[in-house]
């Protein structure tokens, strides 16, 4: 990618310093939605699963040495922010309010509970923020076999996705879908989530036509997608993948909205609810 060093956005929150706090169980963006729409169903309170429980592990507080040497990847991640949500004000009718990206390390306070980074990145409604612990970026390079700055960003963009989605209603209908019927819980889940590719990769067709891709970047972007498919994390689980517990997608499904994105960019043609996934 062809990006510039922009100093820090202005939707940037940094928390590396503040320390883990108290660890939970590790959950996506469809785990927490999940939970949340059974704690609405039975009147049980839940939140100890979003990790509020009591804390499992606490790491060294990161020296200022470790934030000075991870700088450059923060304006990285600030460029990629600003210039995602920068796409979306330009395409989305109307106000566009900004979400914002919190850095953390370990574990992280947000309004959806405690989370470690175990859940990977994720986007939280009810504080509309994207929750990222950097150390992601080197599983995604050596555990999940994407590298790449654009891969990189495919993240960024997948839960800035989330943030379009929780503006638009969209959440809040799948949250309500998940309640009247648990059973396609999954499913909308799965929907939810390749909608979040198809629009990161509208934001890569808007980012390739203002110079801002190279040569094989639209490639990290697909290998990335399908990287963190459920059927490729469960065989490195050991498991046998079951299309009905999927709650992301299968690495096609990911890699080909991803795909759709970019190749159509429009935002319309993401409608994920309609493709009878």
């Amino acid at each position: 990618m062809k990006w510039e060093d922009r100093g820090r956005s202005r939707n940037l929150e940094d928390r590396r310093a503040a320390g883990p706090g108290r660890m939970g169980l590790p959950l996506g963006l469809g785990g927490l939605l999940l939970v949340l729409a059974i704690s609405a169903i039975t009147g049980i309170d839940l939140s100890a699963v979003l990790g509020t429980g009591p804390s499992s592990r606490v790491s060294p507080p990161v020296t200022q040495e470790e934030l000075d040497g991870e700088e450059e990847q923060v304006r990285f991640v600030s460029f990629v922010l600003d210039d995602v949500q920068g796409t979306w004000r330009q395409l989305v009718q109307g106000e566009y309010p900004e979400a914002t990206l919190v850095l953390y390390r370990d574990a992280v306070e947000s309004g959806c509970g405690l989370a470690p980074a175990a859940a990977g990145p994720f986007y939280c409604p009810l504080d509309t923020s994207v929750y990222i612990d950097l150390a992601f970026y080197d599983d995604l390079r050596l555990r999940y076999g994407a590298p790449g700055d654009l891969a990189q960003a495919y993240v960024i963009a997948h839960e800035i996705g989330h943030h379009l989605q929780n503006l638009t209603g969209t959440l809040d209908q799948v949250r309500e879908g998940q309640q009247a019927a648990p059973g396609q819980a999954n499913a909308l889940s799965v929907a939810l989530e390749l909608q979040a590719d198809c629009y990161a990769g509208v934001w890569a067709a808007s980012a390739d036509g203002r110079g801002v891709l190279e040569a094989g970047d639209v490639q990290e972007g697909l290998d990335a997608a399908a990287a963190v498919g459920d059927d490729r994390l469960s065989g490195m689980a050991g498991r046998s993948a079951s299309q009905e517990t999927f709650t992301h997608g299968s690495s096609e499904q990911r890699a080909t909205w991803f795909a759709t994105g970019y190749e159509t960019g429009d935002p319309n043609a993401c409608d994920t609810f309609a493709a009878g996934l």
